[in-house]
């Protein structure tokens, strides 16, 4: 037992802190990443909405660009036909101007005025095709103007939604940056009252040597509060749950409501199996019992039920890999952890 030993740690092993402070930085990089995938999950969805309205609005262009293409070539065949009809006309006009002045010197001028009038006929009805498609082209002039507004309002729509695009970028960028600062002050803020905690703890506490602070947590020897094999707290063992349950109780208190905290109580066992009348199934199980077992009597002294988590972690976690007795006693251990939800 580590009670009835006389020998003591020769030095301090940082090599724990260390790894749980890399744990902390990973754990934050991995929330940070997580809220920027899922502002790039909306983000996503936003654009694909704006790019199906987009292809919507290029595929609209496209058919009024070929619906003012064939127009235009309309206009082009009916101009192709009002020219070949003016110079009918012109050919016509000089025809009876040629037997108007004919008909005047002809003997026969009964026979000359019947075919002017036969001419004066056919100019009349070329006059009229030709206001017909006048007309035409006027109206297809209207329709070609009124293609280029709508493709004007078009191309106005596709750079509104382009600024409101850049616009929402923006956005949430800015609220990635805030987002970032706001959770180094909540993790500035926890670090100083894990100190303050820690340090009322010490005092409380006293300078034991199977009670040691490693990093950013406090690590008791597990004989301080259960028997070999055992997860029933020993009467040693709640006396001095009595004291962290009162500092506990005071850092409610303290901390600010909006500061999601917790203490985490993680259990731990040496590498060497369970005994076979064991009523643990294995060293998972046991460090598992032993620290829901130190949660439910700091709930059973007033600790809320919210600010605990326990967690059992075997043999899995070592801090001490020899394989010694004194190695197997440091890694049967308690670690109390003020940490985020």
């Amino acid at each position: 037992m580590a009670l009835s030993r006389t020998r003591r740690d020769t030095g301090m092993n940082y090599w724990p802190g260390f790894v749980d402070a890399l744990s902390t930085l990973i754990l934050s990089i991995i929330f940070l990443l997580t809220v920027f995938m899922v502002a790039q999950f909306f983000l996503s969805q936003e654009v694909a909405g704006k790019d199906t309205a987009l292809a919507r609005l290029n595929a609209q262009i496209t058919r009024l660009s070929n619906l003012l293409s064939l127009e235009r070539t309309g206009k082009t065949s009916l101009e192709d036909e009002v020219a070949h009809l003016r110079a009918s006309l012109s050919a016509a006009e000089g025809e009876r101007d040629r037997l108007r002045s004919a008909a005047e010197g002809a003997q026969n001028a009964d026979t000359g005025k019947a075919e002017v009038g036969r001419l004066g006929s056919q100019l009349d009805l070329e006059k009229e095709a030709t206001a017909r498609a006048v007309a035409q082209i006027e109206i297809l002039n209207q329709q070609i103007g009124a293609l280029r507004r709508q493709i004007g309002a078009l191309e106005a729509a596709l750079g509104a939604s382009e600024q409101k695009e850049k616009e929402s970028q923006l956005h949430i960028a800015d609220l990635g940056q805030r987002l970032n600062v706001a959770l180094a002050q909540r993790v500035q803020e926890l670090s100083r009252y894990r100190s303050d905690f820690f340090g009322k703890l010490r005092d409380i506490l006293g300078n034991r040597p199977d009670i040691r602070v490693v990093g950013d947590r406090f690590v008791f020897q597990a004989e301080v509060f259960f028997d070999s094999g055992q997860a029933v707290l020993r009467p040693e063992g709640r006396a001095e749950l009595d004291k962290l349950a009162s500092a506990l109780i005071d850092l409610e208190k303290q901390i600010p409501s909006e500061i999601n905290w917790v203490l985490r109580v993680d259990g731990h066992t040496d590498v060497r199996p369970l005994t076979a009348n064991s009523p643990f199934k294995s060293n998972w199980e046991l460090s598992a019992e032993r620290a829901i077992s130190v949660v439910q009597y700091l709930i059973s002294k007033g600790v809320s039920p919210q600010r605990l988590v326990a967690a059992g972690f075997g043999e899995f976690q070592p801090i001490d890999t020899g394989t010694t007795e004194e190695a197997y006693s440091r890694n049967r251990r308690i670690e109390l952890k003020l940490t985020e939800k």
